[in-house]
Parts: structure tokens; sequence; C-alpha cells
């Protein structure tokens, strides 16, 4: 079993962002949890919005904004506690 397991979006191939696969279940779920609530509270506020205009760089940008904790907290959810 490995101690760290490394997130699945990097940067480049060499990975510099790990889980800790030793912390007790409750820390790993808290990790996940706050940062899937994050994401999940941006887009219930885009949500409630009236009618927004934006171009495509920036609606690219919001998503790729998402996109990082949202899978931040699914890898976390994916790790294995030690």
């Amino acid at each position: 079993m490995n101690v760290c397991m490394a997130l699945t979006r990097n940067v480049d191939d060499l990975p510099s962002l790990y889980v800790n696969t030793t912390q007790p279940l409750h820390s790993l779920l808290s990790t996940a949890r706050y940062r899937i609530g994050a994401v999940t509270q941006i887009l219930e506020n885009l949500a409630m919005r009236g009618d927004i205009t934006t171009d495509s760089v920036i609606l690219s940008d919001f998503a790729l904004l998402c996109c990082i904790p949202l899978r931040d907290g699914c890898d976390v959810l994916d790790a294995e506690p030690s």
C-alpha cells in the first residue's frame, strides 16, 4: 500500500500533489467534503442568478476553476486509508 497517492490532475508528468493515505478516514472525508462543497456552493450561486452573458474564454476558465477542486475531492474519496 502506498503512503501517498498522486492526485489525478497535475500540471506535468511528475506529480507534486499527493493524498496522504495514512490519515484517518474522517480526515480524508472532511477534506473531500470541503472541496466538493466549495464547488457545489459556487455552482448553486451561479444557478440562482439571472441571465449571465460571458465569452467562451471566461466560461472555460470558470469550468477549470470548478473542475480542479472537484477532481481533488474525488481523488481523496478514492484513497484507501492504510
